[in-house]
């Protein structure tokens, strides 16, 4: 495959590190959180299919992590990587966590990933068990190298408090981010990052340390552009570049604001409800499906590299890029931000 667009409009969106590094990022890329059987199962031949789907509408940036599936995910990717190994495809994964093997009841994860190796997770921010965590995704993986690594739930999110954060942060800045900055002088890794649920963390990362890119969930999208006030001109000023995690916050701008809708990974509130309401009410006033303005929206961003939808089945893969192509006059954008829905300073498509 050639640098350049593809022919589902998936286009190529190339990307170089203050370091020097050209990586080529899709503009839709694929999340593999679905293939660690995330909210119900996937058959091996489902799994296989949909990652086959996300080649044929043109993902060409994957990302995983050891907590998907506990495992699963980066096994499940293994064959596939195998069979497109003649061609192109940048990869990530994240570092932070150990699985450990432990009884079933034991198992990280249960009532959110289904049939999943017997693991625990442990959380381990050092240089030691960075290199660790490394080593055992690249067999999972059957690769010889990433091309990029990401610092994994540093955040409040995760850990629960903004103390238990930053100690997580400081564990991480003093251990962790060594093996990193390591692995990327000596040209093992291209890139380095974190990856996390709060712009607020990646700023402070993006203070204290020398990072390439962020893989932001949830925090600059239709819905939420809170982080351009500091953070996201910070990443312009710094040439770090944002993968955009989430666009769809947890569901609600695919599904809309029906009842039971999932924001943030739990049924969405009344507030959010109501905001999310109204922003539909325009796109369709202008024909546009709300999941296309949410999926178009943030790469407008001259930061946002890809945003990483996700999608369970070919089925969604497909709906996803109809959604990326969709036409959307500029007088929507417009109309947003004049009703106080969308920031006056946030960058809009065309």
């Amino acid at each position: 495959m050639q640098r350049g667009s593809v022919s589902t409009g998936n286009k190529l969106r190339p990307f170089r590190t203050s370091h020097g590094a050209a990586l080529s990022f899709s503009a839709i890329g694929f999340g593999t959180a679905p293939l660690g059987n995330l909210y119900r199962p996937l058959t091996e031949q489902d799994a296989r299919a949909t990652l086959e789907a996300a080649w044929d509408i043109g993902c060409r940036y994957f990302d995983t992590a050891p907590l998907y599936g506990l495992g699963l995910a980066e096994t499940r990717l293994n064959g596939f990587l195998r069979g497109h190994r003649t061609e192109p495809v940048l990869l990530s994964t994240k570092v932070g966590r150990l699985l450990d093997r432990c009884s079933p009841s034991g198992r990280t994860g249960i009532g959110r990933f289904f049939d999943t190796p017997n693991r625990r997770e442990r959380y381990d921010y050092s240089y030691d068990g960075v290199m660790r965590s490394l080593e055992f995704s690249l067999e999972r993986l059957g690769v010889d190298a990433i091309d990029i690594l990401y610092c994994h739930d540093v955040d409040v999110f995760t850990h629960g408090s903004q103390e238990a954060a930053d100690k997580r942060i400081g564990e991480f800045m003093a251990g962790g981010y060594r093996a990193l900055d390591r692995l990327r002088a000596e040209g093992f890794v291209k890139a380095i990052g974190a990856g996390v649920n709060e712009w607020q963390i990646c700023e402070t990362l993006a203070k204290v340390g020398d990072f390439d890119l962020f893989l932001l969930a949830g925090r600059y999208t239709l819905l939420e552009q809170d982080s351009l006030q500091s953070f996201l001109p910070l990443c312009e000023t710094k040439g770090i570049g944002i993968v955009v995690g989430g666009p769809f916050n947890s569901g609600i701008l695919a599904s809309g604001p029906r009842l039971g809708a999932f924001y943030n990974y739990d049924p969405a509130p009344a507030h959010v409800l109501e905001r999310v309401g109204r922003i539909e009410a325009t796109c369709n006033a202008h024909g546009v499906p709300l999941a296309a303005a949410a999926l178009q929206f943030p790469l407008a961003h001259p930061a946002v590299v890809s945003v990483i939808p996700g999608g369970q089945s070919a089925h969604e893969l497909r709906q996803n890029i109809e959604a990326l192509q969709h036409p959307i006059p500029g007088v929507m954008w417009s109309e947003l931000k004049r009703a106080g829905l969308l920031r006056e300073d946030a960058p809009t498509p065309g």
